[in-house]
């Protein structure tokens, strides 16, 4: 049965988001809302940023990157995946939420920017790494 109801209320709440509506409580989990894919049962042993694929590319990407395994009680880790043009000004967050250890995918639709070289960069917990990307139209 799908959503056919006004909404009244929405709370995420341990990765998924429920939404009251009029005529009954749904549940999704946020990965299925922002696109991000877990693609593997494997926790990496290390914080990774792939290249994307295809590079150069037009009008979407591939990015793939891998969560590794936490240290002490945490479960979670604070994730970004930014997209940044030349001058360094952020165009585009991609990621911006708490993750468990795993690999994921996610894809960039660059179909309302111009050609030329852009930059994504990966922040989790410590871990920072960039790397460039060429959009060409």
């Amino acid at each position: 049965m799908g959503f056919t109801g006004e909404v009244h209320k929405i709370m995420i709440f341990n990765g998924k988001m429920f939404a009251g509506a009029s005529n009954g409580i749904y549940r999704r989990d946020l990965a299925e809302l922002v696109g991000v894919q877990n693609i593997g049962t494997v926790i990496p042993n290390s914080n990774s940023l792939y290249q994307n694929y295809p590079n150069p590319f037009n009008p979407s990407t591939t990015i793939k990157f891998d969560i590794s395994q936490l240290v002490g009680n945490a479960y979670m880790r604070s994730v970004q995946l930014k997209v940044f043009d030349i001058t360094g000004k952020e165009v585009e967050i991609l990621v911006n939420k708490e993750m468990s250890p795993g690999s994921y995918e996610v894809s960039w639709d660059a179909s309302n920017y111009a050609s030329g070289t852009y930059f994504y960069k990966l922040t989790a917990g410590d871990f920072k790494q960039t790397k460039k990307l060429l959009l060409v139209k």
